[in-house]
């Protein structure tokens, strides 16, 4: 915790950086070897009566342990464990937490990470208990953030929830956590390469809000992360512990900027289109880290591609003069199903595609666009430096091994733009009319288009 405390202190009060107060909403931390055994302690600084929520697989990992500590001190509680392998983070699962809740209870405890904490931070805002989480692996960011990554009506969302108010985090449980969760976590992390890159780039498109502390503050968790990646493959405690620490303190940035720039960008939302159509059509997804950081590769191409770019003003705005929105629509219903209705609703009130928006941005990609490439340098590491960083544990380093078609990776390429109102690199280069162009080049695929028709034939 000392670490933690020490690292969120220069956040005190007024931002030097940004001129903002950034409050992480953190509670108490504890990581290390044998930390399960405080968990009696930490819970009673919570409440007397505890509801616990598991899953089939946290349960064994950490679950069974808890009960067996909490009991020990004579500790009354309830509990819920899901009892589906894989746990979807939807309504249906949401909707069974609520109904099995005990309104009895004064606090929870969730053990587990991902979808686990994910619930438990709904749970505990519906429900107004605070809640520990005990982590069963360092697999995904969003461990001290307060949004929940879900499915909503089939469209992968963050909702507004409630962060936990102690985090208790046993290395000796995490080590032994399976080595893709593992790796998820290590593709989590260095997925913030470009999702810092994009921010900067947005702000100075768009006037985003940036702040360069936290920017800073999330660098230095990447790189101790990438520093311990060769002990991360072998299990060792210290590089377990710097992975959790910089998913733990990643997920506090996002509270701080009071938005997901500091940790999601366009390799995010690859991983939730894959998500996305695993849900509607069974095709393939995989971990959501574990996407990330395949998708940090991928990133990482399009990046160095756009870097040989040479922007023509007249080329970008026939480009979006030629698209039309409604033959768009007919393409995203085609690759994504019931998911595309809340995208297409989202673009109607966001106007992302608004021609005059459109040519205020391009003037400024234009005017702005060694600046631009000077952020790209400066932000996003080589596709081969990615690729070293990601074979050092194992995981996968092309989409291909995930599953996914040459010709499925370009079209949820083409469509990472329409996922939220966030300006991405593929959002970069359809402002630049490239969009298709460098998608064919990058990925392709010998059968034919099924999934998409580009915007100078629909017309």
């Amino acid at each position: 915790m000392n670490d933690i405390k020490k690292m969120l202190a220069p956040f005190a009060g007024l931002c030097p950086a940004c001129g903002r107060r950034h409050d992480a909403a953190i509670g108490r931390v504890e990581i290390g070897k044998g930390m399960i055994e405080r968990l009696p302690e930490m819970m009673a600084d919570l409440g007397n009566r505890p509801f616990i929520l598991a899953d089939l697989h946290t349960w064994e990992a950490a679950g069974k342990k808890a009960c067996e500590l909490l009991a020990a001190k004579g500790a009354a509680f309830s509990s819920y464990i899901f009892q589906e392998d894989h746990l979807v983070p939807d309504e249906k699962s949401l909707g069974a937490a609520l109904m099995h809740f005990d309104f009895a209870c004064d606090c929870i405890l969730a053990v587990g990470s991902g979808t686990i904490n994910d619930l438990a931070k709904l749970l505990s805002r519906i429900s107004g208990k605070p809640y520990l989480l005990l982590g069963t692996a360092p697999s995904m960011d969003g461990f001290a953030s307060a949004s929940s990554s879900m499915i909503r009506d089939g469209l992968k969302i963050s909702l507004d929830s409630t962060g936990p108010a102690a985090i208790l985090a046993d290395t000796d449980i995490l080590r032994n956590a399976p080595m893709p969760m593992l790796q998820a976590g290590l593709g989590d992390m260095i997925a913030k390469y470009t999702s810092l890159c994009e921010w900067r780039i947005s702000a100075l498109i768009n006037d985003e809000y940036y702040c360069p502390a936290i920017a800073d503050f999330v660098r230095t968790c990447v790189r101790d992360c990438v520093e311990n990646v060769e002990g991360l493959a072998a299990r060792e405690e210290k590089a377990v512990e710097a992975v959790t620490r910089g998913l733990i303190l990643s997920g506090a940035a996002m509270t701080m900027a009071g938005c997901s720039r500091p940790a999601s960008g366009i390799e995010h939302y690859f991983s939730h289109i894959w998500d996305m159509r695993g849900q509607e059509f069974g095709a393939p997804h995989d971990l959501h880290g574990i996407q990330c950081g395949t998708a940090e590769l991928l990133s990482a191409r399009i990046y160095e591609r756009i870097l040989k770019i040479r922007p023509d003003r007249d080329k970008a705005l026939a480009y979006a003069d030629r698209f039309r929105f409604d033959h768009w629509k007919t393409d995203l219903r085609a690759f994504l199903g019931r998911s595309s209705e809340a995208m297409i609703a989202q673009e109607e009130r966001d106007g992302k595609y608004d021609k005059a928006a459109h040519r205020d941005r391009l003037e400024r990609i234009l005017s702005g666009w060694d600046t631009i490439c000077q952020i790209i340098r400066e932000e996003v590491p080589s596709a081969e430096t990615i690729e070293e960083i990601l074979k050092k544990t194992g995981a996968p380093v092309s989409a291909e091994a995930l599953g996914h078609t040459g010709e499925e990776v370009r079209t949820a390429f083409y469509m990472t733009k329409d996922v939220r109102n966030k300006y991405i690199g593929s959002r970069l280069l359809w402002d630049l009319g490239l969009l298709e162009e460098i998608g064919k080049e990058l990925f392709p695929d010998e059968r034919p288009v099924a999934f998409y028709t580009e915007p100078g034939i629909i017309d």
